[in-house]
């Protein structure tokens, strides 16, 4: 599944429309509409996009262990 499926499936379980994901990231309906049928989406936007469909971007390991991005992490200079 790709993740423009994935997060057209969580924003079917919050009850989000294509226009209220623009609206709530402050950009345009059909920045949204281009950015999911290109399957094209930065770090920003998947951090974004998970604050406020309310759920967790993270990776996880095989025993478990989680790492989980926030804006916070977009923020800190890698040097």
């Amino acid at each position: 599944m790709s993740i423009a499926n994935k997060i057209r499936a969580l924003m079917k379980l919050r009850g989000y429309k294509t226009k209220d994901l623009a609206d709530a990231m402050g950009c345009t309906s059909a920045s949204i509409s281009n950015k999911m049928s290109r399957d094209s989406f930065t770090a920003a936007d998947l951090i974004k996009i998970a604050t406020i469909l309310d759920c967790d971007l993270s990776f996880t390991f095989p025993d478990g262990g989680k790492i989980r991005l926030t804006a916070d992490d977009l923020e800190k200079d890698p040097h």
